[in-house]
């Protein structure tokens, strides 16, 4: 899948570095090439095409919360029953 990433983003680039060189062209036209026709459509296409991924990832998260039975909600490596000592700011009283 990165294969063809790289192959779109170099052919795109080889369009911009071409845009840039034509004597019409101009270095504002070859930078939005870039950015529309690369960056922002490759970035879409890899958002969509990766989400299997993540949704793989949140699953196996969510399977070992529940196989440690939640006793660790916030990720500090506490469980909940421990007492986390807090500190609390005085009130300022005003005169």
């Amino acid at each position: 899948m990165y294969l063809v990433a790289i192959a779109w983003m170099y052919v795109v680039l080889m369009v911009a570095i071409a845009e840039v060189a034509h004597p019409g062209g101009s270095l504002l036209g070859a930078l939005m090439t870039f950015v529309f026709w690369g960056v922002l459509p490759l970035a879409v296409v890899l958002y969509i095409l990766g989400s299997p991924a993540r949704r793989r990832a949140r699953r196996r998260a969510e399977a070992a919360d529940a196989a440690s039975g939640g006793r660790d909600p916030d990720g500090r490596g506490q469980s909940s029953a421990v007492a986390v000592p807090r500190t609390v700011a005085p009130e300022r009283e005003e005169p």
